[in-house]
């Protein structure tokens, strides 16, 4: 028994004694606490809680512990937490591109503000190459897992003084050749559109060296199992977006829109995550040792990233490339690929990051065996999820980018040819999800030169592909050439873990991803068929009558469809961990996830 004592000189207080035994909480609410007893008192008197009431005070001391920024997670907690900030930065990121709708339309504005964010993307690919979420990571956490906290410091040290030298200096020659650079990528631009570009353009730059050190230092609380400040950054960053136009369209135009962005990027994914690296002690100073061992090791994993180029990043720089002649094209793509981008973050993002430790421990304790059956395991369940979604998402196109974005500027017509795109843009879900996971087991092996030449090549031979489609389909082809792109990468990426034993492609689930393939091509068909009996006139009221229609149409054929084929799915997606997956609490393991900008 424990008792904890009151001081009287804070008034009343709880006294907690557990007696006897604890049920396991997955037990009913009575059966729960049958032998435990809650006594709770203050000065005076002494109030026996209920066995339900205990049941739900210890669910709520849960609860807020999730939440709590020093709170260590499990994998399977940081998963839930992922999930659940990246669903509510994507609703903040539907409200902010909402109200770029409503306020800017889609013309030629909103193409050259978009348009402007290409650069500061090169920028900080060719720079950093995604190497503090996915390098960098792996060399700290080693650090700390081997008890040397001030090696894992110095590194830290090192790695911010260099880059942020050379992001600086590599931020200046951008100022410098912005409208080179514009000229060149957005050919079909009007002269008042390059103008405005160059301009905002000029104004996101400085961001990126803030959004690259936020990202080293949100490695730092990541490798130290805390998760919920970095996971917070991106939300910042897109409220802030949404302030800078709200306080400051009427006099700085689209322009605040860019002030907003580059003060998100400091508040979020800077500043809040430098806050909870002091509070646990994570002290930098200056040094530029580039002779120390793991700054060259840091070095040697990050140089083909930083040389490489995906179809991962490449595809919107290349949408905009092609796109920049029409007017309100880019706009109109971005708006159906951003819609696009939130289950991609779910399914593929936030369960990539919060496995990619996991990945890495089994592949250092050489479980090979377990290493493919986790990697398979994580790809099958995210695949098939994406295939029953997929069909969804197709069916409900147009209610759902006419409810989300028609609006002020943003006509009706506009959401029928954004709706066109996020149709198209729909059929590559499970290739996007997938190739998330099968890309983090090869970072997860120490491997990053295979996957970079093999997605480079794959980015290279794709651009006359964007150009033959494009000319034959016009814009829409565009949309069609970035699913074949993007299913070329997810395949290539398969096919060498594949070919290199590390994850024989044998091993996937491959009779319940048919079932979830026919499901899903059933239920978005059903879901279509119903949907096309309500009138889509512009109105409100008939796109939530059809969106809500065609949601519960697909829901109900999916459940009917999962059940007459028995389908384990259901299942699977329930349990917390697979069963290959090695107990990463001994030793204060530590469970890491990457986090980035919200494209």
């Amino acid at each position: 028994m424990r008792k904890l004592s009151a001081c009287p000189a804070h008034g009343s207080r709880f006294i907690a004694e557990r007696t006897k035994a604890f049920i396991p909480s997955e037990n009913l609410p009575q059966a729960l606490f049958a032998e435990a007893e809650i006594a709770v008192r203050d000065s005076s008197r002494a109030i026996t809680l209920p066995p339900t009431a205990r049941w739900f005070n210890l669910r709520r001391m849960r609860l807020l512990r999730f939440f709590r920024p020093s709170h260590q997670h499990t994998a399977f907690s940081a998963t839930l937490l992922l999930m659940t900030t990246i669903t509510l930065s994507r609703v903040i990121g539907y409200i902010r591109e909402a109200y770029i709708a409503y306020a800017f339309g889609a013309g030629q504005q909103t193409d050259a503000y978009v348009a402007a964010f290409t650069l500061p993307d090169w920028l900080n690919y060719i720079v950093a190459g995604g190497t503090a979420s996915i390098t960098f990571i792996s060399i700290y956490t080693r650090f700390l897992a081997d008890k040397r906290e001030q090696d894992a410091q110095k590194t830290f040290s090192i790695i911010i003084t260099v880059m942020t030298t050379v992001l600086i200096a590599g931020t200046v020659v951008a100022e410098i050749f912005t409208p080179q650079f514009a000229g060149w990528m957005f050919h079909g631009f009007t002269a008042e559109q390059m103008r405005l570009c160059v301009h905002l353009t000029r104004i996101l730059l400085p961001a990126q060296i803030f959004f690259y050190v936020g990202g080293v230092v949100s490695a730092v609380l990541l490798s130290h199992r805390l998760f919920l400040l970095p996971a917070f950054g991106p939300l910042i960053y897109n409220v802030f977006i949404i302030a800078g136009g709200v306080i400051g369209g009427r006099q700085m135009g689209i322009a605040s829109l860019a002030f907003g962005a580059l003060a998100g990027m400091i508040a979020g994914p800077f500043l809040i995550s430098v806050i909870g690296a002091a509070k646990i002690g994570v002290g930098y100073r200056p040094s530029f040792d580039v002779k120390n061992p793991a700054f060259r090791e840091w070095v040697r994993l990050s140089i083909p990233l930083m040389l490489g180029v995906s179809l991962v990043s490449a595809d919107d720089w290349i949408l905009r490339y092609f796109a920049s002649s029409g007017i309100g094209d880019i706009a109109r793509l971005n708006y159906a690929k951003r819609l696009f981008a939130v289950p991609i973050a779910i399914l593929g993002q936030a369960v990539g990051q919060a496995w990619l430790p996991f990945f890495s421990r089994l592949f250092g304790e050489k479980k090979f065996a377990e290493f493919a059956a986790t990697v398979n395991g994580s790809v099958y369940r995210i695949t098939a999820a994406s295939l029953l979604i997929t069909g969804w998402m197709m069916a409900i196109a147009v209610p759902l980018i006419d409810l989300v974005y028609r609006r002020g500027r943003f006509t009706f017509a506009d959401s029928e040819s954004t709706a066109l795109y996020f149709f198209v843009f729909s059929l590559s879900l499970a290739l996007w999800s997938s190739q998330a996971l099968y890309a983090r087991a090869f970072y997860a092996s120490g491997n990053t030169l295979t996957p970079m030449i093999a997605t480079t090549i794959i980015t290279a031979a794709s651009i006359p592909m964007y150009a033959f489609f494009f000319r034959t389909l016009s814009v829409t082809g565009l949309a069609v050439a970035s699913d074949v792109g993007i299913a070329a990468n997810a395949v290539a990426i398969a096919a060498l873990l594949h070919i290199r034993g590390m994850v024989p492609l044998g091993g996937l689930n491959w009779k319940e991803l048919g079932k979830s393939a026919l499901v899903g091509v059933v239920s978005g068909g059903s879901s279509y068929e119903v949907m096309r009996t309500i009138a889509l006139d512009g109105s409100r009221r008939a796109d939530l009558l059809a969106l809500a229609l065609g949601s519960l149409t697909w829901a109900a054929a999916v459940a009917a469809g999962l059940w007459l084929m028995r389908s384990e799915l259901p299942a699977d997606l329930r349990r917390k961990r697979s069963a290959t997956v090695p107990n990463l609490a001994e030793g204060q393991a530590a469970e890491t996830m990457a986090t980035g900008k919200e494209p």
